[in-house]
């Protein structure tokens, strides 16, 4: 469907005509305007409509139908075809949610592509037309502020995930009792979760870096600082990725270890058990065989004397096992 289409001329919006070819005949005759068409997960059909009007390349056009991309920068003859993946987070489930974004740019024109709830577009809209200076830059100004905003927001979900990190390492390195068994798979969860930000921010850097660059077609001069800017957030954000994964590895690390020392504690403990219990078990066994001539089997404190026997031996066993700190 169509979200929104206008003309933005001298960086102030106009309202065109309803038709596509003829808005960009319109803005390509004015000189200094272009024509922003947004779209949120369009059919073929709806969007043969502007890659016929637009003459967009049918690989990029392809891309933008299926929307299972990975961040990149193509260059086509006729336009630039850029794809972001714009990110939220959910605190309660602490769960990472994908979508993507496609923005095409060519000679007086800018077409975004959006699919997922993910959207940045309508602040996005609204920031620009509140800045007329940005605007008259051109369809560059589009495709950087929507870069903008959506690393902007990788910043914030990156912040996000190191408060849910250190939540999870209060609860691995909480007192014994209060270590649930879930614990591992809470970790593998969220370096699943750390795994799929990684796939939507690190990808991304060639991308930027060749906009900030020289040599890239449709791009207009002044917008080179301005991408210069989003590279810097989002080295931020690669760095803030690369430490959430490090620190899960090294807490997922010392919550094995902790639970083989705690398997080894409790095997020590069964151990010592089992040895106190083993003295009394062999010496009622050799007892219990009924021999008529056994030590002390018709004295009349024997029995006691045996009884006696097994508990210093358990007791001493005991106070052993307990200042080895086995028990």
């Amino acid at each position: 469907m169509i979200v929104d289409c206008a003309i933005y001329q001298d960086g102030r919006r106009t309202e065109g005509p309803s038709d596509f070819s003829e808005a960009l005949s319109k803005a390509r005759g004015a000189g200094d305007a272009f024509l922003w068409i947004g779209l949120h997960e369009p059919t073929e059909d709806e969007f043969s409509r502007v890659t016929s009007d637009f003459a967009l390349h049918p690989l990029a056009v392809e891309d933008a139908l299926s929307a299972h991309q990975r961040p990149k920068l193509e260059v086509y003859s006729d336009s630039l075809f850029l794809v972001l993946k714009p990110m939220s987070y959910d605190d309660t489930s602490g769960t990472v949610s994908t979508g993507e974004l496609m923005i095409f740019v060519g000679d007086s024109f800018v077409v975004t592509v959006r699919h997922g709830s993910a959207n940045p577009l309508g602040t996005v809209r609204e920031r620009l037309e509140e800045d007329p200076e940005l605007l008259r830059q051109g369809p560059t100004a589009v495709m950087y502020a929507v870069s903008d905003a959506v690393v902007d927001r990788y910043l914030e979900i990156g912040v996000d995930l190191h408060v849910d990190l250190d939540d999870l390492e209060e609860v691995v390195f909480a007192p014994e009792g209060q270590v649930r068994r879930s614990t591992a798979s809470r970790i593998y969860d969220f370096k699943r979760q750390v795994l799929e930000f990684r796939r939507s921010t690190t990808p991304l850097s060639e991308p930027m870096e060749r906009l900030a660059g020289a040599g890239v077609p449709f791009v207009h001069g002044g917008s080179r600082p301005f991408f210069r800017d989003v590279s810097d957030h989002l080295t931020r954000v690669n760095e803030q990725v690369d430490g959430l994964d490090r620190l899960l590895s090294d807490i997922l690390s010392a919550h094995l270890a902790q639970m083989g020392v705690r398997q080894n504690d409790d095997m020590r403990k069964i151990s010592a058990w089992a040895a106190m219990f083993a003295i009394p078990t062999a010496i009622a066994g050799v007892y219990g065989m009924n021999f008529d001539h056994m030590p002390e089997l018709h004295w009349v404190w024997g029995y006691p004397a045996v009884i006696a026997v097994m508990a210093a031996a358990c007791f001493a066993l005991y106070r052993v096992f307990k200042h080895r700190g086995w028990l």
